[in-house]
């Protein structure tokens, strides 16, 4: 794509030219043979003539229709920015409100002209128009029967969404750029509860044009029995709702405000009944008449700001509207109370408050001091914003792997992510429509989120941290859920192997990231008892397997030894091992513990082609299924026919399981090189689950379960299938399901052994069934909207490229499975930028931070790296 082109697509967000390389990708092709460059405008990519949006491309016409793209800091709460131009979603109560879709809007009224006046939006999707509260009494309440643009364009350039509006009536180019900070390794200003939209106009015609911008909003942060007003700042105003005594968690404030000195501002819309307000706010804003007045004391309905606009032919202005929030108080408390006295009570895990405050008001008094800052720092934030965007999208790797993982970033500015008052993170599995879904940054559902260490990695080391001291025992049993606020609390149910095994992998990456051995040093003891735990309660036997019933991501136990789980065992073991041999522990009992666990996988849990479940009842220390804690499994009569014929109820036997080796996986991406089992055998499971498992059209496929993640024409990466027979009568209970997050370890997985194509192919599946069309391409969900599983996807960037860099060692390696050409993103502990091979030769470019590296291994061959290495 040529330069001249891009800036015409990113001009009034983005200094000129400077997504030239990052979109060209310096002339080189992708690995598969696609290029990365996006089309100039106007053009049509050849998917599209098949019906399909090209990846990492414009959504236009009806792949627009349910595009939501959060703007809003980790952490701190969002709105989205719709592919129309619309805001909906605001969530800034500290809790998600994904149907909040307020009477709020931009418009801009063009003097002279017969329909120059319109809101700054495409049009109002089908699905708006009916089925939605209240849609049958006619969309009271709502800006949809005011004038719109008649054709918008959408364009992803996470964290930027850039929205084009044309119309036949308006001799305009306009553009709307919604954004907010995001900076690697730079956290809190990263997590700021704030956002931007620059309204960026050009006048197309001959004439020169007058015109007022105006943005028009009601109090929606207004709550019920609560005194509520609208104040004045400089050149905006502020929603305000005071809260109570009582309910203090109801106080907010919101403010929205440009820097332009003529702006005028209607700080209390008409007050009358019926559809007065906005009906008199519209016959000012049509009339390009800025209705000025002073603010009230309270209910007041809504606000509006004014901006004039003259422009010749040619010239252009941007409106910059920001807007931040706060709102310090919630009443979100999780999890059982405490009744065990902790074994460090200096490390901070008694909060004083009982409920959960968001870090910013630890770093603000008020609204004025975020707004303020805002402001002060909008310059800076912006361009070190648009660095990472230039670096992040400055890659040759395939479009559809670079859209599947900065679709799933915006994760982090979704309300699933929280951070505490001390600045912990804390996570939800996902988002249920007004609450957070699923507690605790859950274990066994983190695991695959790969984006944090990389990109964030002390707030991954909090969650190390909060695990291995706040959520374990003495006796080395962890609590998969953290309670909110953080704290020490006693133990509630029974461990999750999965989640706690894969806490030992993921405290070997953290300490590869960061090269840290004091940290490591403080919680190997930790680690150690944890994985003493493990052996205690499920491998009593010491086979080197996981045999007794073990609790996992799956809602259910698992009886007796299988790939899935044995498969993180001996990934933990391993990682021990590494650790423990660093510190100058013994390991013999854990390298003994791995020698016989690998050979029982291979022998007996590998049918051939992929890893199975033995499934046992007899010779366990457990009870009968009947009488076991668990989480799901209660036994009906009919039930207790079944277990005597089949066994326990949620197994899976000989299925297929697309997680059936996933612990190799962990262990790759938090960096153990070192081959632990067989990796012929791995590739053959992986292999024979894109055979089985990948299904390309689901609609003969039966799923009585939650078939909404796919379904119909779809494809996707079903999570187990049973092709040689076997099928239990009741599997596990999400069998027959669709999880982007395993579709992704899949890939990533795949990528790793070089099978792109395999890869690729459900990576394309995945994201056709995100393009807008019926799902938000920038919320992919499974039990929750924004499901931190997802974040997988970032593991496919070191599966293409095999990019690691080793702070203890300070060894920088390369694995490319897409040839000796390429470039990709790259961030870790120290800094961030692109990294890549040109003629088999290493290169790396640092746009932020730096990178000490002392030997590089390109497929495990040295390469004396140097100075001149670095660009």
């Amino acid at each position: 794509m040529r330069n001249e082109a891009i800036r015409s697509i990113c001009a009034g967000f983005l200094v000129a030219g400077c997504f030239g390389a990052a979109f060209a990708g310096d002339g080189k092709q992708a690995a598969d043979g696609q290029n990365p460059q996006r089309l100039p405008a106007g053009s049509t990519p050849a998917a599209d003539k098949a019906g399909k949006r090209a990846f990492n491309d414009t959504y236009t016409g009806k792949h627009l229709s349910r595009v939501a793209f959060p703007i809003g800091g980790m952490g701190a709460g969002m709105i989205c920015l719709e592919g129309s131009g619309a805001i909906s979603h605001v969530s800034v109560f500290n809790k998600p409100d994904m149907f909040n879709d307020p009477t709020m809007f931009a418009a801009i009224s063009v003097k002279g002209l017969e329909h120059g006046a319109k809101i700054l939006e495409g049009p109002i999707p089908d699905w708006k128009v009916f089925g939605r509260p209240m849609s049958a009494r006619g969309g009271a309440g709502t800006s949809y029967g005011l004038p719109r643009f008649d054709d918008a364009e959408f364009d992803a350039r996470f964290p930027f969404g850039i929205v084009r509006l044309r119309d036949k009536d308006i001799p305009m180019d306009i553009s709307i750029t919604g954004w907010s900070p995001f900076i690697p390794l730079d956290e809190d200003n990263s997590s700021l509860p704030c956002g931007a939209l620059e309204y960026r106009f050009i006048n197309s015609g001959k004439s020169e044009l007058d015109a007022v911008f105006s943005f028009s909003t009601v109090n929606f942060m207004k709550q019920p029995g609560c005194k509520n007003y609208i104040r004045p700042m400089p050149n905006g105003f502020v929603l305000s709702n005071e809260g109570t005594k009582e309910k203090p968690h109801l106080q907010g404030d919101f403010a929205l405000f440009n820097v332009d000195d003529a702006t005028q501002v209607d700080h209390c819309w008409f007050r009358g009944t019926y559809f007065d307000p906005l009906s008199i706010t519209w016959k000012h804003i049509e009339n390009a008449e800025p209705r000025v007045t002073d603010p009230v004391e309270k209910d007041a309905p809504g606000a509006s700001l004014f901006v004039p606009i003259k422009l010749k032919p040619g010239e252009e202005k941007i409106v910059r509207l920001l807007f931040s929030w706060y709102v310090p108080n919630s009443d979100m408390r999780t999890g059982p109370e405490a009744n065990e006295n902790p074994s460090d009570p200096e490390s901070g895990y008694s909060p004083k408050e009982k409920y959960y405050k968001p870090w910013y008001s630890s770093r603000y008094q008020n609204i004025a001091d975020v707004a303020s800052y805002w402001q002060s720092n909008y310059a800076n934030l912006k361009s070190r914003t648009e660095r990472f965007t230039e670096t992040f999208y400055h890659s040759t790797l395939p479009p559809a792997v670079i859209e599947a993982v900065a679709a799933n970033l915006t994760i982090l500015k979704s309300p699933t992510v929280l951070r505490q008052y001390d600045g912990k993170l804390w996570g939800w599995e996902g988002c249920n429509d007004t609450s957070g879904c699923c507690p605790g940054s859950c274990t066994h559902v983190w695991n695959y989120a790969q984006a944090i260490p990389h990109l964030f990695p002390s707030l991954e080391r909090s969650l190390r941290e909060d695990e291995f001291f706040c959520n374990q025992n003495d006796v080395g049993y962890q609590n998969f859920r953290s309670a909110l606020p953080l704290r020490y609390h006693r133990r509630e149910f029974i461990a999750a192997a999965d989640g706690q095994l894969g806490g030992i992998m993921k405290l070997h990456r953290e300490w590869r990231i960061a090269g840290d051995d004091e940290w490591l040093r403080k919680l190997y003891p930790q680690a150690q008892n944890s994985l003493d735990y493990c052996i205690r309660e499920w491998d009593p036997r010491g086979t080197g397997t996981l045999e007794e019933p073990h609790h996992n991501t799956y809602d259910v136990e698992l009886w007796g030894p299988n790939g899935m789980c044995t498969s993180f065992y001996l990934g933990a073991l391993k990682a021990i091992a590494i650790m423990g041999k660093h510190l100058g522990e013994d390991v013999s009992r854990y390298e003994t513990l791995l020698r016989k666990g690998v050979i029982t996988l291979e022998d007996e849990l590998f049918d051939g082609e992929y890893f199975i479940h033995d499934i046992r009842v007899d010779g366990l220390n457990a009870p009968s299924p009947t009488d076991a804690k668990s989480l799901q499994t209660t036994y009906s009569d009919e039930a207790r026919v079944l277990l005597k014929k089949e066994g326990p109820k949620y197994q899976y036997g000989k299925g297929c399981l697309s997680d059936g080796i996933i612990g190799m996986w962990i262990a790759k991406v938090c960096g153990i090189d070192e081959e632990i089992v067989d990796n012929k055998k791995v590739l053959s499971h992986l292999m024979s689950v894109h055979k089985y498992n990948f299904k390309s059209d689901l609609k003969d496929h039966a799923n009585p379960q939650r078939p909404t993640f796919a379904m119909r024409n779809d494809g996707g990466l079903l999570l187990c299938s049973w092709p040689k027979g076997g099928k239990l009568s009741l599997p596990f209970i999400f069998s027959n399901e669709v999880w982007t997050g395993i579709e992704y370890q899949i890939a990533s997985h795949l990528m790793f052994f070089g099978k792109k194509q395999e890869a690729l192919a459900i990576v394309t599946a995945c994201r056709e069934r995100y393009d807008g069309t019926v799902r938000n391409p920038f919320n992919e969900f499974e039990c929750g909207h924004w499901y931190a599983r997802a974040m997988a996807s970032y593991g496919m960037i070191q599966g293409l490229t095999g990019v690691r860099y080793d702070a203890v060692t300070k060894t920088l390696y390369i694995d490319s499975q897409i040839g000796n050409d390429f470039t990709s993103f790259f961030s870790c502990h120290s800094g961030y930028g692109n990294v890549g091979l040109e003629n088999g030769i290493p290169f790396v470019k640092m746009a932020g931070g730096s990178l000490d590296v002392k030997r590089c291994l390109v497929s495990g061959k040295a390469y004396a790296f140097s100075e001149s290495n670095m660009k």
